[in-house]
């Protein structure tokens, strides 16, 4: 896998327009308004997408409806890697990401890497105040022992195969934070997509809270959200499923998971790491991992937010489907909220890997005739 040559010129020119923007920005310019700047320009030096075949467009009609019928809010985007065709249902929608934003932290580590300011064998030692909150499996290692000792290339596995906060918040502090997450999507031109913050601070604001260490103890996160006013609580609820801080579109997302793939962001050793990490993921295996026939490869990453008065916030799954023969498809589905059933999401979630499949076949069997 090596980074295709348009890929890296858009790149360069994007950095270069980056630098000149920062010269050039108009006195008197909030930061938000030069971060739209920013964001156009790199919008209009995005390759134009291919357009749609008729199977690629009957594809994008079985996404459509399946987005159509479910009972809830969904976006739904499949990227073919090899041709970049995109197809989706309200692709262009932010979505709530949860734990998705993980894979961000994740690559921003190995760019890192790829750049010598990082080893992944550097040791680090989790502590009691590094401690976050939902699911974090250090938990238990750091309050049975004090601490835990171990290297960041543990903690990015732990952050992705099993989803663990305290492991990704730890990672992210030690890659430059939020901050330097960002500034690793807009150097690669992925537009679309925002990371947001560590995990203790987004969930905290989600449920009308301001973050104390304290909460990471036992049932303390629960008890305290349970003391938060029905109305503040739906207040903050309401406005994350609104306007997520970690908000992505469906469709960019896919792009960015298919240009992954392709070994455009990272370099091949990085690259081949975190698709063979994606692949070990525990959680969600009948989310768009249960629709994967035999032969085939997929490697993963989940999110799941927050309950609140019977509706489910930020149901996720995204990853990359690898075919018998090579082919690779990136795979979103984002549900931002919803009433229905385990039993459906995951049903819905899984029609999406098992339309790519049939597409996937349909071509191979028209090529080979």
């Amino acid at each position: 896998m090596s980074r295709s040559p348009v890929l890296f010129l858009t790149v360069a020119i994007v950095g270069a327009f980056l630098v000149l923007a920062t010269r050039l920005s108009t006195p008197g310019e909030t930061a938000e308004q030069f971060q739209q700047r920013i964001v156009l320009a790199e919008k209009d030096l995005t390759p134009p997408e291919p357009e749609l075949d008729e199977a690629q467009k009957a594809l994008e009609q079985e996404l459509v409806e399946l987005g159509e019928n479910f009972d809830g809010v969904t976006g739904i985007a499949v990227t073919e890697a090899d041709t970049m065709a995109t197809m989706a249902h309200d692709g262009d929608t932010p979505f709530p990401q949860q734990s998705v934003s993980k894979l961000w932290v994740a690559m921003t580590a190995l760019d890192l890497v790829d750049n010598g300011a990082l080893d992944l064998e550097e040791p680090v030692t989790l502590r009691s105040e590094d401690l976050t909150v939902f699911y974090q499996p250090t938990r238990n290692i750091v309050r049975s022992r004090g601490s835990f000792s171990t290297d960041y290339g543990d903690l990015l596995d732990r952050a992705i195969t099993q989803s663990d906060n305290t492991a990704n918040d730890r990672l992210l502090r030690r890659v430059g934070g939020p901050q330097a997450v960002e500034a690793f999507m807009r150097r690669n031109g992925i537009a679309g997509v925002q990371f947001g913050t560590d995990e203790r601070t987004k969930q905290s604001e989600i449920a009308g809270l301001e973050w104390r260490q304290a909460y990471s103890i036992e049932n303390a996160f629960y008890e305290a959200r349970d003391r938060v006013p029905d109305e503040e609580r739906r207040r903050a609820f309401n406005a994350y499923l609104s306007d997520p801080m970690d908000g992505a579109k469906a469709s960019a997302m896919a792009k960015a998971l298919a240009r992954l793939a392709r070994g455009d962001l990272l370099s091949e050793e990085s690259t081949d790491l975190i698709l063979s990490t994606m692949e070990e993921t525990k959680s969600g295996p009948r989310r768009l991992k249960g629709g994967v026939p035999n032969g085939w490869t997929f490697g993963h990453k989940t999110g799941t937010g927050q309950f609140f008065d019977g509706v489910q916030s930020g149901y996720n799954d995204v990853g990359i489907l690898t075919a018998p023969d090579g082919s690779q498809y990136a795979l979103v589905v984002f549900i931002g909220r919803t009433r229905a059933s385990y039993a459906a999401r995951m049903e819905m979630m899984q029609e999406v890997t098992r339309s790519v499949v049939r597409y996937h076949e349909a071509k191979s069997t028209a090529n080979a005739a």
